[in-house]
């Protein structure tokens, strides 16, 4: 947060004679801490359930435990998925995951390498004609210029293995009813993840939340209570704990049904490997159209994506033998080793909750409990670990007595547009992917609207079986405008075609994989922070549905830029790190970053001094740009005496493009709070007299 926001919220200072007027915090009533007192009154309480085990859910328990918060995971399943589901990590997760103790690393060295999944391929099948392919990978990603890490392919089951062992090793028990474990333990530690076990109702308090969960044993339902300071939703796209609490969900429902086929085939993995590797590849041809994902290559993991239109389909259609013959039919050879997993059907939505928080802030939503998004660049799974990335520091901060409860209801007001900004662009991503069926004479809306007239209007009276002939009969039509004989060069119609689908491609309005502006761009307007009062917040600008580039920018609200520096004091090394390795992952702790100058100095004494006050933990760094570093030793030292918390780091200015617009924003220095990296606010020094704090 901005110091001079920081100061602000505190009444002491009303005692001195600043030059500027003083107004409260904007959402965050700092004064009053009555609230936190009593939340925090009762030890024997669980400070925090989480009910869902995913990795929005897992990863949550993991920032909670590093900042010496006890929770318990509930999971309704008795064990873990492997259905692959999500497999694009974009920047800003990565970005959260480099701070937990090695995972992003680990995620690289077990990724495929970048070479077989940088492509989106669009053929008339795996082994037939390709119509087209777009590389989303650019030199700049790898350039860690404006990230200090780069996107990731990694399929969730594998993510969450990892997230477990991690749990583990910070000493949380992974409870299985049919386990060697038993029973979960009585009374809960707050260490725990117990499996098989379901939220069936949700009772509050003033001082609690009561989650009656439902397991069974030995054959028996029983049912216990727990009680919990906080209650976390993080129970998925279907979440229960969204319909108990009655918080609906607004915008698009069913925007497209489909079948999920996991599969298994190293014959396939190798062929494509050697051959035209890619991440998903889009095939249209007269037998079958399907979407079909490479988890990883090498080992020969894929799923692949079918449009279903029940009920004249039903999962019967879809038995493992006729899903090996689909599958068949799009790779154009026979395959020796096709080995089927797991068959899904599941529906396309994009909608948001309308609220996040609820309760009396006692309980919160997170994940696809909380948004809903097409799959259309990956933009669920991701939103939804920054959603807990926001949301376990505010709750460190009122369960280690920093903040009220109101800070909670800052989780909703800041990331609750973001869900919906992120719910258009994936639509609009979604959209861009129907222009290229379209393009090819399959224009999907027309098969949704014959498959509407068969569900609702003069096909509706048929028999089911005569539905079902005739839409497969239609879609058989449908498939033919993909047949050699029309899609071809020399064939006028097939020729203006293909022409339109390379303009597609070239012009980036097919489906995009990365959106590093909104990635990394984004910014809070509101929430916990108070505006610069200068500040004119913006409305966003509208998605496009195209990749733009990201810009550092540092207006309150926005994510901590990345720079490398390197530590020149209290450090046993001149090593060099990233702006965001600064900020603290296991404290609710501020970091102000200053200039080497008198009044910033100044500045970061009278920080030091409110934070001592208010027992909020401050560090400061001073950031001397490369070409004057003359006495910063002794310099520093005697400017913060006797303060201790603060660290002297150097620019590195190789690779940064953007230097002069980092050293700009140093003649305004900002605070950054410790869980989210964003800036709070600017702070305009000479608005303060602050001799008169001294």
């Amino acid at each position: 947060m901005g110091v001079s926001g920081f100061i602000k919220g505190f009444s002491f200072l009303r005692r001195t004679k600043p030059r500027a007027r003083f107004h409260p915090y904007a959402y965050i009533q700092w004064r009053n801490f009555s609230d936190s007192r009593i939340l925090n009154r009762n030890d024997s309480l669980l400070p925090v359930l989480i009910v869902g085990a995913g990795p929005v859910g897992l990863v949550l328990s993991i920032l909670l435990n590093k900042f010496g918060i006890k929770c318990t995971v509930l999971e309704k399943n008795k064990i873990f998925s492997k259905h692959p589901q999500a497999h694009f990590i974009n920047n800003r997760t990565m970005e959260v995951f480099r701070k937990l103790d090695g995972l992003a690393e680990e995620i690289q060295r077990s990724q495929p390498p970048v070479d077989l999944w940088r492509k989106f391929i669009y053929c008339t099948s795996l082994t037939g004609s390709i119509l087209g392919s777009v590389d989303h990978m650019h030199p700049k990603d790898f350039e860690k210029v404006v990230s200090p890490i780069s996107v990731a392919h990694f399929s969730q089951y594998k993510l969450t293995r990892i997230l477990v062992k991690m749990l583990e090793n910070l000493g949380l028990g992974i409870h299985s009813l049919e386990g060697p474990e038993g029973l979960h333990p009585e009374p809960l530690r707050g260490r725990e993840i117990l499996m098989g076990h379901e939220c069936v109702s949700i009772d509050t308090t003033d001082e609690c939340v009561t989650a009656t969960v439902s397991f069974s044993k030995e054959g028996k339902l029983l049912t216990r209570k727990i009680q919990s300071k906080i209650l976390i939703g993080a129970d998925g796209a279907g979440s229960t704990v969204r319909k108990l609490v009655g918080i609906q969900l607004k915008g698009e429902k069913d925007l497209q049904k489909l079948v999920s086929v996991h599969f298994w085939s190293k014959e396939l993995g190798q062929y494509l490997l050697n051959k035209r590797p890619g991440m998903l590849f889009f095939i249209f041809n007269t037998e079958a159209i399907g979407v079909l994902v490479a988890h990883d290559l090498t080992q020969g993991e894929f799923v692949l994506q079918i449009p279903f239109y029940p009920p004249q389909q039903n999962l019967e259609d879809f038995s493992p033998e006729i899903c090996k013959k689909l599958i068949l039919k799009m790779v154009g050879q026979e395959l020796s080793d096709i080995d089927v997993i797991d068959i899904k059907p599941w529906v396309m939505h994009a909608e948001v909750a309308e609220r996040f928080v609820c309760g009396n802030n006692q309980i919160m939503l997170c994940g696809d409990a909380a948004h809903r998004f097409p799959p259309a660049g990956g933009f669920g799974m991701n939103t939804g670990i920054q959603d807990a990335h926001n949301l376990a520091w505010k709750i460190a901060s009122l369960l280690k007595g920093v903040a009220p409860s109101s800070i909670l209801a800052t989780y909703e007001t800041e990331r609750k547009p973001i869900a919906l900004f992120n719910t258009a662009l994936s639509v609009q991503n979604f959209r861009a992917a129907m222009a290229v069926p379209a393009t090819l004479g399959l224009d999907p809306t027309v098969a949704n609207s014959v498959h509407q007239v068969i569900n609702k209007g003069v096909g509706s009276i048929l028999p089911s079986g005569m539905q079902k002939v005739i839409l497969d009969g239609i879609f058989s039509i449908g498939r033919s405008q993909l047949s050699g004989l029309i899609l071809n060069e020399n064939n006028p119609l097939g020729s203006s075609r293909l022409a339109k689908l390379r303009h597609i491609f070239e012009e980036g309005k097919s489906l995009q994989l990365q959106f590093p502006a909104e990635d990394l761009g984004f910014r809070y307007p509101e929430g916990a922070l108070v505006p610069d009062s200068k500040d004119v917040a913006s409305a966003p600008e509208l998605p496009t549905g195209r990749r733009r580039d990201y810009v550092p920018c540092a207006d309150p609200g926005s994510r901590l830029p990345h720079m490398n520096v390197r530590v020149l004091s209290n450090f046993p090394s001149e090593e060099t790190i990233s702006t965001h390795d600064l900020v603290s992952v296991d404290k609710v702790e501020f970091l102000l970053i200053i200039a080497p100058v008198e009044e910033s100095y100044n500045l970061a004494q009278a920080a030091f001094k409110v934070a001592e006050e208010y027992k909020v933990s401050t560090k400061v760094c001073v950031l001397w740009p490369a070409d004057t570093v003359t006495g910063f030793q002794r310099g520093s030292k005697a400017k913060l005496a006797p303060w201790k918390n603060y660290s002297d780091i150097i620019e590195d200015s190789s690779h940064n493009q953007y230097r002069k617009q980092y050293l700009e924003w140093l003649k305004t220095p900002r605070t950054w709070n410790t869980g989210q990296l964003y800036c709070f606010m600017h702070n305009k020094i000479l608005e303060f007299d602050f001799e008169s704090l001294t």
